[in-house]
């Protein structure tokens, strides 16, 4: 496969996977660039190119792995603040609410312990196959399966607990803390 295509057809996915993991923009940028600088020095030690999904993405989790070794503030967390364009301020409402969900949802997801959230942003994000998981995060597919399964039950668990889901007033689903409902009362 040419490293152009492999670029074009990861880079987005590689970014996503690794900003889910570190959480800090500045370093999943050098964590992107390290992972197609490796690409680029190992391609042609893959024997086959049906494999070079879970490879690419085994790079990249491995090289979130020694970040997270080397760095002591992993658990820092930054907002994304939504690019603001004038042009559609309803547009923008909507962006910012999917955003706000999006936020409340993720940070639920981080409560996981790590090895259940990076197997739930590998397969309910990512798209990967449990046996790609597997090879991944070098354990056996079917305790791959049993991470997911506890990934979504610990979820389920902690959105159940900590947030109350409802439609407003324009029908719109929101998600807010069950800790406010609970302190004003």
């Amino acid at each position: 496969m040419e490293l152009l295509n492999i670029h074009d057809q990861y880079y987005d996915r590689i970014k996503r996977f690794i900003l889910s993991l570190v959480k800090d923009e500045w370093a999943a940028d050098d964590l992107v660039q390290e992972t197609f600088i490796k690409i680029r020095k190992h391609i042609d030690s893959v024997r086959e190119p049906s494999k070079i999904s879970s490879w690419i993405f085994r790079i990249a989790y491995n090289l979130c792995q020694d970040h997270f070794r080397s760095t002591t503030a992993k658990n820092e967390k930054k907002i994304e603040l939504l690019s603001k364009t004038p042009s559609d301020e309803i547009q923008i409402q909507e962006k910012l609410e999917q955003h706000q969900m999006g936020i409340c949802v993720k940070e639920k997801i981080n409560m996981l312990p790590e090895p259940l959230q990076t197997t739930l942003i590998l397969f309910d994000l990512e798209g990967f196959a449990h046996k790609e998981i597997a090879s991944i995060l070098d354990i056996s597919e079917e305790n791959a399966k049993v991470r997911l399964h506890r990934a979504r039950k610990e979820l389920k668990k902690i959105l159940k607990e900590e947030c109350s889901f409802e439609k407003d007033e324009r029908n719109v689903l929101v998600c807010s803390p069950r800790n406010d409902s609970i302190s004003s009362s």
